[in-house]
């Protein structure tokens, strides 16, 4: 069973809610990734999804886009990205950690470093799950074979635009959990529905037997309440970027711990 099926199961036994932040590798400063992936566990965090800088990340909105050339400025690449888990896995072996982003950053590391290489050195470094928002589920079933052979899962994407037909095809591919985005548009649009989000699920749940978590749109405690209540888990992205792009070296742990203080209470309610 891997990382995540485990911390899934261990939530249901207690009736609670994953709560899944997402910061952007790199981001605001280089060196400070490790310190707030801990600052998220201290805060409640159950999974962390760790954004992969690239230069043209079609579902990303404007703050996460920026976020994302910032890091790239500051030379973060892939092989950064995975010395980050490295280094929090020294001192925390059992919290999930999911690598989000693209298909060019994962296909370019294995020019760079040989076939397979970027499945052989993420599990290496104590990846747990890969989403890649531009890999179709048709087309990457070896890949989700081979991620599963070195004990990490491959999760997906689903929308409100989504067919029973393309969720039948992620149910089949996906493992981990699937993340279900709650609205029309990239990271950070638009005002969240929770009503269609709740109206959402039980088509989802038909064909998908994981867990489902929701995204893109939650920004406060009541939002994240209310997908709370019918997701298995609220995933927050865009708001904790808002929170720490601004912030000097020593707030920006501090800032998202306070932040995701107030979710994880609004959660646990």
């Amino acid at each position: 069973m891997s990382r995540i099926a485990t911390r899934f199961a261990a939530l249901q036994a207690q009736g609670r809610k994953a709560l899944i932040p997402y910061v952007t590798a790199g981001f605001p400063y280089a060196d400070i990734t490790a310190d707030l992936m801990h600052g998220m566990v201290e805060a409640g965090a159950d999974v962390i999804e760790l954004g992969v800088p690239f230069s043209d990340p079609m579902a990303d909105g404007p703050v996460i886009q920026k976020a994302g050339e910032k890091a790239l400025a500051l030379g973060i690449g892939t092989g950064q990205v995975l010395d980050m888990v490295r280094r929090f896995r020294s001192r925390d072996t059992t919290t999930p950690v999911v690598l989000m982003g693209y298909a060019n950053p994962v296909e370019r590391y294995d020019l760079r470093h040989g076939k397979d290489a970027f499945i052989r050195d993420a599990s290496a470094a104590g990846v747990d799950g890969v989403l890649v928002v531009d890999y179709p589920p048709e087309e990457c079933e070896e890949f989700a074979t081979k991620l599963k052979a070195a004990h990490m899962d491959l999760i997906f994407l689903l929308a409100p635009t989504s067919t029973d037909q393309r969720i039948q095809q992620v149910a089949r591919v996906a493992s981990g959990y699937v993340y279900y985005v709650s609205l029309k548009g990239v990271t950070g649009a638009g005002h969240m529905d929770t009503g269609a989000v709740a109206a959402m699920l039980p088509r989802i749940r038909t064909h998908v037997k994981l867990p489902v978590g929701v995204g893109f749109g939650i920004r406060d405690a009541a939002t994240a309440q209310a997908i709370g209540k019918v997701a298995d888990a609220v995933v927050i992205g865009t708001k904790i970027i808002q929170l720490i792009q601004d912030q000097p070296h020593e707030k920006v742990v501090p800032v998202a711990i306070e932040f995701l203080r107030g979710i994880r209470s609004a959660l646990d309610a």
